[in-house]
């Protein structure tokens, strides 16, 4: 079977070929961030979402980021994230901001769960936070590593006390950090954060209002599935979404398991205002039909 290509492969081809806000979030009262608010796909629709539209940069990687934000933007969608700061005035260019910031160098397998590299993560991360800030992009991502043969519990020790530092940073500048959680199943072999509960516990440790999960919906139907029932009870520790199909990350149509307007919903019932992400691979040859069908699907 042929190799699915994967986030952290993607990312990093990329990376090697390139060197006016509505809506408050409401992730604690310290964010200062604004969020661009979405109309549905195409000018003369009339679905308002409370929350926003992004597309994650490496699911398209084979076009050039000037032309993929000329695409997206009559669609409704207001971000492309998973983007680094060098990045980030292209996007303002064209009317366009990164819901989710990333660092250059950023590794998914090794993480906070290591307490050896609390000090090169803090200062790459503090760094990206001020970047962030400066530019007005509301959140950047972390991971907690792979386990490595390391407990959950202690795992989450570890994860807290490297994280505390860089989520009051973030309390001061404004904006949101989140961890991702993604499944070890298919794509991410023994990654740690990769059930809701380790994740909600790591939150509830940390105990800042602008640390929270990144719910990657395609991830956790791999690893646990009941996917509206967890984010209903644990929408106060999701501050970010990120969609795809399943099986296979490809489109969020009818080909797959998951049923999007019923979860878009859900998510809406929340409250939640901030960003929801297509993050799929398209499997059509026309790739930007593809976004505009999935970001009609998660109007609701």
């Amino acid at each position: 079977m042929k190799k699915t290509t994967t986030r952290r492969t993607a990312m990093k081809n990329i990376a090697l070929g390139t060197a006016t806000a509505l809506a408050l979030p409401t992730i604690g009262s310290n964010v200062r961030i604004q969020v661009p608010q979405s109309r549905g796909v195409g000018t003369s629709s009339e679905i308002r979402n409370q929350y926003a539209h992004s597309v994650c940069r490496w699911c398209f990687g084979s076009m050039k980021l000037e032309e993929l934000a000329e695409q997206v933007k009559p669609m409704g969608i207001t971000s492309i994230e998973l983007t680094t700061p060098d990045e980030w005035p292209i996007l303002k260019k064209y009317g366009l901001t990164c819901a989710l910031g990333s660092h250059p160098e950023q590794s998914l397998s090794d993480g906070y769960n290591q307490p050896g590299l609390h000090e090169m993560l803090n200062k790459r991360y503090f760094d990206l936070a001020k970047k962030a800030a400066d530019a007005g992009i509301p959140t950047i991502i972390v991971f907690s590593g792979n386990r490595k043969g390391l407990d959950d519990k202690l795992g989450i020790e570890f994860c807290a006390k490297g994280i505390e530092p860089l989520a009051k940073y973030a309390e001061k500048l404004g904006i949101q950090v989140v961890m991702e959680l993604l499944n070890s199943k298919v794509d991410h072999a023994d990654y740690q954060c990769d059930h809701t509960p380790w994740g909600v516990d790591l939150v509830e440790k940390v105990g800042s209002p602008n640390f929270k999960l990144l719910y990657d919906i395609y991830h956790m139907q791999i690893m646990e599935g009941d996917v509206i029932a967890t984010i209903k009870k644990h929408k106060d520790h999701i501050g970010h979404y990120h969609t795809a199909g399943v099986p296979g990350r490809n489109e969020i149509d009818e080909t797959q398991e998951l049923y999007y307007p019923a979860i878009m919903r859900a998510i809406a019932e929340t409250g939640y205002n901030r960003y929801v992400a297509q993050e799929f691979i398209p499997k059509a040859k026309d790739g930007m039909a593809s976004l505009r069908k999935a970001v009609e699907l998660c109007n609701v």
